[in-house]
């Protein structure tokens, strides 16, 4: 009995965390259906006045140009990152950890020094060789850098991943006669799934999230993401539409949470098997 009272009493507390933690995100989606003038001055979670035109409001965007548009330009950039970080960080990752060649190590231990780099650092001159490409204002600054390997901390997952598949299953293939590519295409590539999944969620949450490196490269109203048409709704005067800033803001969050919850398994699995060797 007392082992049962001791165990309830850790659920519940808990749950109780667990509700603490979820209160922000609970009161973003039931404000979300309250008129502007209860938003701030009810004190319950449930709304008294359900209403669905802070939705519609929000949906509209402004200067004509609605938030469908902001979402495609999310949409856009965060595919071709997620596909350009799949596909280079896993042929990187596939030379380090199965290829030999000069100064490997050299170049794997600068590889691992970018990672201590704070993204501020490394600010200033990205913006500098991005303008003399003349291509601030574009796309290319968010999705070009994917396609070059530029998250060394994906490379390192994935040659920690290749590391812990056997090297008999290289070795038996190469006698059967494939190739290099052969090899990474049939044999490492299907058994590296875990790890380009959980590569992808990263990529995905955190090219959808990013606001800072939007907010330096775009200006153009119609190349903005989502973050900088919630952040354009927000009028520093005091007078900005809460409501549909706060509906809006609920609908950027589904596109991660529905990616999250549907590769959550491969996702867990990516993380817990990457450190085994």
């Amino acid at each position: 009995m007392r082992r049962n009272y001791s165990a309830a009493i850790k659920h519940i507390l808990i749950i109780l965390i667990g509700l603490a933690m979820l209160y922000p995100v609970l009161w973003l989606l039931a404000s979300s259906f309250k008129p502007n003038q209860d938003i701030f001055t009810e004190t319950g979670l449930w709304p008294h006045t359900f209403t669905f035109d802070n939705y519609r409001n929000g949906w509209k965007g402004f200067q004509g140009v609605t938030f469908a548009r902001f979402f495609g330009n999310s949409a856009l950039v965060s595919a071709l990152a997620v596909l350009g970080n799949i596909v280079t960080c896993s042929l990187a990752a596939y030379a380090f950890a199965r290829l030999e060649f000069r100064f490997k190590k050299v170049w794997f231990s600068l590889m691992l020094v970018t990672i201590m780099l704070p993204y501020h650092v490394t600010l200033v001159p990205q913006y500098i060789i991005f303008s003399e490409l003349h291509w601030i204002n574009t796309f290319y600054p968010l999705i070009v850098p994917k396609w070059l390997a530029h998250d060394s901390f994906f490379v390192l997952l994935m040659v920690q991943f290749i590391r812990g598949i056997p090297r008999e299953l290289d070795e038996s293939a190469t006698i059967d006669g494939c190739n290099q590519r052969t090899l990474y295409f049939r044999i490492i590539l299907p058994l590296l799934v875990p790890a380009l999944i959980t590569t992808a969620i990263f990529t995905f949450i955190w090219t959808w999230d990013d606001f800072f490196s939007q907010m330096i490269y775009l200006s153009d109203l119609k190349l903005f993401t989502v973050q900088l048409g919630i952040r354009a709704l927000f009028d520093p005067s005091g007078s900005s539409d809460w409501g549909a800033l706060l509906a809006i803001s609920v609908l950027s969050l589904l596109p991660i949470t529905i990616i999250f919850l549907a590769f959550q398994r491969y996702f867990l699995d990516g993380i817990a098997t990457t450190g085994l060797k």
